[in-house]
C-alpha cells in the first residue's frame, strides 16, 4: 500500500514570493497591453525629450560644446533615462495602492505587495530601455557606452531604491487624500528640471546649488554621468552615501507608514 503524501504548508517567505510573482504577471501584462502604444512609448518618450530639448538648444543658437568632458546629447539621454527610472517608480508605486484594491480581497496579498512589484517591474523595464539607448545611440556615432558599467549599475539600482522609498511615503497621502493627487503631481515637473537631467549643475550660481545638493536625485544623476563618460566632472559635493542614507530612510519611514495606517488604505 502506498503511503499518502503529506501536504507541506508553504512558509510565509514561499506565499509572498507566490504573490510577487502573480502580481508582477498582472502588472506587466497590464503595463504592455494598457493601449495599442504602450510598449513603444516606453522607448519613445526619453527619446521625445531628447529631441525636444536638442531642437531648443539649436533655436537658441546653443549649437557648440557645453558640457565640458561630455557631449551634449550623450549627457542629456543618460541624465532623463536616469530620472525617468525614479519617476515612474515613485508616480507608479505611489499609485499602486488604489490601482489594486480587488486584489485585498485576498488575504494573501498587502497594499506593500503592489508597491513592491512595480517597483521590480519599473526597474526591469527602465534598465531594458537604457540598455536600447545605449545600442542606439551606438550606432548613431554617440559615444553613451559607460567606462564604469558596475559602477552605473550600483548606482542605477540605489536610484531605483530611492524611487520605492519616495513611493512607500507618498502612497500613504496619495491613498487617502484625493486633493494631494494633484500637488504631489506638480511637485515632479520641478523636480525634473532641478535634478541636473536638462541644466548642468554648475550653471546654476552657487547660493542656488547649495540648496539644489539637498536634492538627492541630482546626486543619483550626476553620479551615473561620472561612471558613464570618463571625461565627465561634475561638482563637488556629489555623493552615493548621500543617496543611500536618503534611500533607506525613506524606506524604513515608508514602510512605518504602511504598518500604521494598514486597515484604513484597504477599507478608503
Amino acid at each position: 500500500m502506498n503511503a499518502m503524501k503529506t501536504h507541506q504548508p508553504r512558509t510565509p517567505w514561499q506565499v509572498t514570493l507566490h504573490v510577487w510573482y502573480a502580481m508582477f504577471m498582472r502588472e506587466t501584462m497590464a503595463r504592455m497591453s494598457q493601449d495599442r502604444f504602450g510598449p513603444v512609448w516606453l522607448l519613445l518618450e526619453p527619446v521625445l525629450h531628447v529631441l525636444i530639448m536638442v531642437s531648443v538648444r539649436s533655436m537658441l543658437g546653443r549649437t557648440g560644446r557645453l558640457i565640458p568632458g561630455a557631449e551634449f546629447i550623450p549627457w542629456l539621454v543618460v541624465g532623463v533615462v536616469t530620472f525617468f527610472l525614479f519617476r515612474n517608480i515613485m508616480n507608479r508605486g505611489m499609485a499602486a495602492i488604489d490601482a489594486n484594491r480587488a486584489m485585498y480581497a485576498y488575504r494573501q496579498v498587502h497594499p506593500t505587495d503592489t508597491i513592491f512589484v512595480r517597483f521590480g517591474l519599473e526597474t526591469y523595464l527602465q534598465s531594458i530601455v537604457f540598455v536600447l539607448m545605449i545600442i542606439a545611440f551606438t550606432f548613431v556615432d554617440f559615444h553613451i557606452v559607460p567606462y564604469q558599467p558596475l559602477e552605473v549599475i550600483w548606482v542605477w539600482l540605489w536610484i531605483a531604491l530611492l524611487g520605492l522609498g519616495v513611493a512607500l511615503v507618498l502612497s500613504l497621502p496619495y491613498s487617502l487624500i484625493p486633493e494631494m493627487r494633484k500637488i504631489i503631481t506638480l511637485i515632479t515637473f520641478p523636480l525634473y528640471m532641478l535634478s541636473g537631467v536638462i541644466f548642468p549643475v554648475f550653471m546654476f550660481p552657487l547660493a542656488i546649488r547649495e540648496y539644489l545638493m539637498y536634492n538627492p536625485v541630482l546626486h543619483a544623476v550626476e553620479l551615473i554621468r561620472i561612471h558613464t563618460f570618463s571625461t565627465y566632472h561634475s561638482v563637488p559635493g556629489i555623493e552615493l552615501a548621500y543617496v543611500q542614507k536618503f534611500a533607506i530612510v525613506a524606506i524604513l519611514f515608508g514602510l512605518m507608514l504602511q504598518i500604521r495606517f494598514k486597515i484604513k488604505m484597504i477599507a478608503q
